[in-house]
């Protein structure tokens, strides 16, 4: 049997911007980044989290797109990501996430268990979410309400079309 302890869970969001980062719009948005990715970081359960050199991973691209922006981290457990989200600021933000994003109707957040200490890619990240999309839910690529146990990610070899890019 394999320990859980081996593992970590990664968790990709990515959101379509409604508006450029830097607009009045965003302000709200923007300015609660560095409190959010604070309280995160010491959040129980918290390992590790995507950054550039600005703290934040806005400014990373995601599927070639500048409208998407990327949230990937990586947590003890998906109880310790339950947590976190859904408490303090974190939680305020997600209930305001319609005026600052596009309503979506395809997977924009994909969980997958890694090997404790490996931090995912981008490429990683779009990969997962890509398979999310043409598969549904697997252990390769799952969602919180639709979960696997750690150890059980092992790709499934599934076909994925090549138009399920972030089209929207």
């Amino acid at each position: 049997m394999t320990s859980a302890a081996a593992y970590e869970l990664a968790q990709v969001n990515i959101s379509r911007l409604k508006f450029p980062l830097d607009s009045p719009e965003l302000k709200d948005f923007v300015d609660a980044l560095d409190p959010v990715n604070a309280s995160a970081e010491a959040a129980d359960g918290y390992v590790w989290r995507l950054q550039s050199e600005g703290g934040d991973a806005t400014d990373i691209k995601v599927f070639g797109d500048d409208w998407l922006i990327i949230n990937l981290t990586v947590w003890r457990n998906t109880d310790a990501l339950t947590a976190f989200m859904y408490q303090g600021q974190h939680r305020e933000l997600l209930s305001r996430r319609r005026e600052w994003f596009e309503k979506v109707t395809e997977a924009m957040t994909a969980l997958w268990w890694v090997p404790a200490g490996h931090r995912p890619t981008v490429a990683e990240a779009e990969s997962r979410l890509l398979h999310l999309r043409a598969n549904g839910p697997t252990s390769y690529a799952f969602t919180l309400r639709t979960s696997f146990p750690a150890g059980a990610s092992d790709p499934v070899s599934l076909a994925v079309p090549e138009d399920l890019g972030c089209g929207v």
